[in-house]
């Protein structure tokens, strides 16, 4: 890995070398500068004071070996002490690994924990899992919501980072999803292909929109699981497969199906949110079930599956015996 900007006060050259080839470029500066405000590394990145090679690049340009990285004069925030991660919380994660070998390791995400640190949090599931095993390059392939549960993949060394990317790129990682949407689903199974905007509003909040000139590429395989009726309003079980994986993909393609996941307080339906909190739902009804990925090393494809939890298994209980 290049070694991080000397001093914030000058333009600093970076050579990209082999363990950086092929990762974005946005990624690559959030992870050499990390007391670097992120808003502050996209605004440079979208005015073009980041150069490669001399010329203008995009957030989402991707790094080559030899490649030359310019990287302008940047203001620093204080470095901050790592938030101690509790004991408790510690050894709860240390139950929630699925899976684990010398290149990565599955874990059983809780609803409400954020994937990483940042906006008044001083710790996430990456800083808590580099306090759990301390001594790897631990890193996210992916990410899920903070509200979402369930299987996420953290790599143990860059090249398998760099094979699991490659593998999202290809839509050859296999990620299945349980949600419960707001009404029916008018087939048995409907695959949605709505490109996807993100916008940053003022305040920071993310909010995606589907977007059929601007938008991103997105595709999402929804499956009929399960009807249910309560209080008179039908409810979906139904298993997601993400093609493609843009932020919120999931939710903000319920919504444009006109089925919106249940607890979902950005894109939802308020009224069927609150009838559902009298049953006992408190959280976003959306959960990584299941992954499956093949590496090169591996001579079979490895799956991990997690169980819905608790809470959730409880609410279509309810709704089951009000059928």
């Amino acid at each position: 890995m290049p070694p991080p900007p000397a001093a914030p006060s000058a333009v600093q050259l970076v050579t990209v070398d082999a363990e950086t080839d092929g990762q974005r470029i946005d990624n690559f500066l959030l992870r050499i500068l990390k007391n670097v405000p992120r808003s502050h590394l996209y605004r440079v990145l979208r005015r073009g004071e980041v150069r490669v090679n001399k010329g203008r690049i995009k957030a989402d340009y991707r790094l080559r070996c030899g490649d030359v990285v310019r990287i302008p004069p940047l203001h620093l925030t204080p470095p901050a002490a790592p938030g101690r991660v509790p004991a408790t919380q510690l050894a709860q994660l240390d139950q929630a690994v699925r899976y684990e070998d010398e290149r990565l390791l599955i874990i059983d995400k809780p609803s409400g924990l954020a994937v990483h640190g940042g906006s008044g949090l001083s710790y996430g599931l990456i800083e808590s899992l580099r306090q759990l095993r301390p001594g790897h390059e631990l890193e996210l392939v992916h990410r899920l919501d903070r509200d979402t549960s369930g299987c996420i993949i953290i790599s143990k060394r860059r090249s398998t980072l760099r094979e699991l990317h490659q593998l999202m790129r290809d839509s050859k990682l296999d990620k299945r999803y349980l949600a419960l949407l707001v009404g029916e689903l008018a087939q048995a199974e409907i695959t949605v292909d709505a490109p996807l905007k993100k916008n940053v509003l003022s305040s920071g909040e993310r909010l995606v929109k589907v977007d059929e000139r601007d938008g991103k590429p997105a595709r999402s395989r929804f499956r009929r699981v399960r009807r249910f009726t309560f209080n008179g309003q039908t409810f979906t079980l139904v298993e997601v497969q993400l093609i493609t994986g843009r932020t919120h993909q999931i939710r903000v393609h319920a919504a444009h199906l006109g089925a919106p996941l249940a607890g979902d307080v950005k894109y939802g339906d308020d009224a069927a949110n609150r009838m559902l909190k009298t049953a006992g739902l408190t959280r976003l009804f959306l959960h990584a079930a299941s992954v499956q990925i093949r590496l090169e090393a591996m001579t079979q494809p490895l799956r991990v599956e997690t169980p819905l939890p608790i809470e959730l298994e409880q609410l279509l209980t309810v709704l089951g015996a009000c059928a």
